[in-house]
């Protein structure tokens, strides 16, 4: 059993795959596409490869907590997900996820252009990090 963490973005979506004892992310990665239908494309085959039985999807809401068009295109993007792959889709809240992996990659010394490259899958990554506390906290079985 394994869960992946998708950090949906209009170029570039950024993927964390957890290890099978849903500790800790064992993959990460990102894809580049425009289209949604081009993203799950590229999922599936990640999908397959590491075994995921579950997927959390960025829920980007406004700081206030208010949903804007951000969330309801991640909304949408989780049921195109549920229908295109049969697994569950949990959104989960990324505010803030994106500037701490900034923050994370600058003070690892990597410059705005090497930032580029990776942020999405550090955000994936901190997203997933997130999820699997979560989940320990409450004793939620996946």
């Amino acid at each position: 059993m394994k869960i992946m963490a998708i950090d949906y973005g209009d170029a570039h979506t950024g993927v964390a795959v957890s290890d099978r004892t849903l500790t800790l992310c064992g993959f990460s990665t990102v894809i580049t596409a425009y289209r949604p239908e081009d993203v799950i494309e590229r999922l599936k085959p990640l999908i397959a490869e590491h075994e995921v039985t579950e997927l959390v999807l960025g829920h980007p809401v406004n700081m206030d907590g208010t949903r804007g068009p951000r969330a309801e295109k991640a909304e949408g993007f989780a049921e195109q997900l549920r229908a295109a792959t049969g697994l569950p889709v949990t959104l989960w809240d990324e505010r803030r996820t994106t500037v701490d992996a900034h923050n994370i990659l600058a003070a690892n010394g990597k410059r705005a252009k090497e930032r580029k490259k990776t942020v999405d899958a550090v955000a994936a990554s901190l997203m997933l990090e997130g999820y699997l506390t979560y989940i320990k906290k409450t004793n939620r079985t996946p």
